[in-house]
């Protein structure tokens, strides 16, 4: 969309004026998953690694802005299930979304997929200075079990990482119809 390239606020009142929804992500969402991923960290996957992801039954969900110019896909939460734990992968929005509490309400939605999928407890690690990430995820009752040194590298040097858990056996397993 060139609307969103050319005023990207100008792209945030149309995408944004009509609400959210989320879904399951889909092969076809593969392109727009990397393309996020590139624009929220330093070392983007690429769209092969998603379709992988797809494939090989992680769970993938997606945020959609609906607005004057329809459906844009604006974010997304993918885990890793193995048995009944899993591994947050990644969480990222549009950078023209974030600080509006779509990353909880996407997290929040995830949680609740993730256990109606059978996992009991969810895992993450996240770089320690990122604090925006750490507010979401300790709103969301991950607890800190763990750092690893010098985990992450980046343009400043090694960072640490932080790894969290979260149990979610008080969540709902039973799907609910919308």
């Amino acid at each position: 969309m060139i609307w969103r390239w050319a005023l990207p606020w100008f792209w945030l009142f149309l995408a944004g004026s009509g609400g959210a929804r989320f879904r399951a992500a889909t092969m076809l969402d593969a392109p727009r998953l990397a393309e996020i991923h590139a624009e929220s960290f330093a070392i983007g996957w690429e769209r092969h690694e998603f379709e992988a992801m797809l494939a090989g039954g992680h769970v993938a969900d997606v945020l959609v802005l609906h607005g004057l110019l329809g459906d844009v896909l604006a974010g997304f939460a993918i885990s890793r299930p193995a048995a009944d734990e899993a591994e947050l992968l990644t969480i990222a929005l549009d950078p023209e979304i974030r600080g509006r509490g779509l990353a909880r309400d996407l997290l929040a939605r995830h949680l609740a997929r993730v256990r109606r999928a059978g996992v009991e407890r969810l895992f993450l690690e996240v770089a320690a200075d990122n604090a925006p990430a750490l507010r979401l995820y300790r709103g969301a009752g991950f607890v800190e079990i763990g750092r690893r040194r010098g985990y992450y590298a980046g343009p400043g040097g090694r960072r640490d990482a932080l790894t969290f858990r979260r149990d979610l056996g008080d969540l709902d397993p039973v799907p609910r119809l919308a």
